[in-house]
């Protein structure tokens, strides 16, 4: 079990990253990024503690933490040079806060990230044909959501990207203990989402693909 987009308490999580992380080493996970909500006013603030957390606890775990970051509500104009940073920081997972139905996320984000090459576009709403032809191009995630409101345009999420070669991920963007996916809920995400057992089998290993491809810390 590998999930690519939670939060802590450096944003509107709860818990603190040891807390985190043990809470999901538990569930058994093998992988997971922590990745706060940010924009220019914290993100130099939010990576580097990060980074730092993740070699302190990395020894003492058996769930590889991920040091990320979440560009939240960015002007799309913005999202570019933001993503350039945040991997300049140290971000080891970029994610990008896509056109959710349930948040007035600028029209556009979709794209600006796409083209920006962030590692998932979480939550991508009604996404456009074009945008998952270049998220295919560009090796960008599109996200199947766990969280409540966000899931709402799953299925059509799917739909788009299975039509267009982009690949999915399968997230709980956690934020509570109560939010964290268990393997077998994450499986009732992607068949309620429309995948069949081979898809979401496929999913599993592009993710786990992607967290190979990343350096270990330290």
């Amino acid at each position: 079990m590998i999930d690519l987009h939670t939060h802590s308490f450096f944003s509107d999580g709860v818990l603190v990253p040891a807390e985190h992380l043990r809470r999901v080493e538990v569930l058994g996970y093998t992988a997971v990024a922590i990745t706060d909500h940010a924009d220019s006013s914290n993100m130099d603030f939010i990576i580097p503690r990060m980074i730092q957390v993740a070699k302190d606890l990395g020894p003492h775990s058996r769930t590889r933490l991920l040091p990320g970051i979440e560009l939240t509500h960015v002007p799309p104009a913005l999202i570019g040079p933001m993503v350039r940073k945040a991997r300049e920081l140290g971000a080891q997972v970029v994610v990008v806060h896509g056109e959710t139905i349930v948040e007035p996320v600028a029209a556009g984000t979709n794209m600006a990230a796409i083209e920006a090459g962030a590692d998932i576009l979480s939550h991508p709403g009604f996404i456009k044909e074009d945008e998952a032809r270049l998220a295919a191009k560009n090796g960008v995630f599109l996200e199947l959501s766990g969280r409540k409101g966000h899931c709402l345009t799953n299925g059509f999420v799917a739909k788009i990207a299975l039509r267009n070669g982009a690949q999915l991920v399968i997230n709980a963007d956690a934020h509570t203990p109560g939010d964290f996916l268990t393997a077998d809920m994450a499986r009732m995400v992607a068949l309620g989402a429309g995948l069949n057992e081979e898809e979401y089998r496929q999913v599993q290993i592009n993710t786990q693909a992607f967290v190979e491809g990343i350096p270990l810390i330290g």
